[in-house]
């Protein structure tokens, strides 16, 4: 069996933090899942988009990078609650894998209690390579182009993503977490 490693991120935007962490990936295992999590949520201020949009942003900036697609598993996972029970749902959604990559401290937890190798990878930029991050800077009208790979800009285009963005904040949608000082930075 080929060694695979799973990532699961949101993926909102893919920028190069997600990036650097796939090509880890690769590097420590012959094939890498790339799980997109919470699939079945869009069109919020968190998750402003669709799996599909998100599927089409990983796969046009592995082929931007060179990447070999023949490599890469891509599965969604949809939103679930997070508990011991949702690495069983993982496991359904994806190809088997021996070990996971993520910097989220619950995912990380939740894995190591399943016996899973749970890795770390390399950080750069934190403070900046972060979706809620570069989802302000949308909001605000502030360049956040230099964070992400050339083909998530032409998708985010391609779906007027940055007035999605913009739209979901301004409304302030009821049930739905809004960081208040990303959305007053906007008024």
């Amino acid at each position: 069996m080929i060694e695979r490693c799973l990532m699961i991120a949101r993926f909102q935007p893919l920028h190069y933090g997600h990036l650097r962490a796939i090509t880890y990936c690769r590097e420590i295992a012959g094939e890498v899942i790339i799980a997109v999590g919470m699939a079945s949520q869009s069109h919020t201020p968190e998750n402003p988009f669709t799996a599909g949009e998100r599927i089409e942003m990983i796969r046009r900036t592995l082929k931007w990078a060179g990447l070999n697609l023949n490599d890469f598993i891509t599965v969604t996972i949809p939103t679930l609650e997070v508990s011991r029970v949702s690495v069983h749902y993982v496991k359904l959604y994806s190809p088997p894998f021996t070990k996971v990559v993520s910097l989220n401290p619950i995912i990380r937890r939740l894995f190591v209690e399943e016996g899973y190798i749970v890795l770390t990878p390399p950080v750069e930029s934190r403070d900046k390579l972060r979706g809620s991050y570069i989802r302000k800077l949308m909001v605000k009208g502030d360049d956040w182009k230099e964070l992400v790979p050339p083909p998530v800009i032409e998708v985010i285009n391609e779906v007027d993503g940055v007035n999605r963005v913009r739209m979901l904040y301004r409304e302030r949608l009821p049930g739905y977490y809004v960081i208040d000082q990303y959305v007053d930075d906007y008024d």
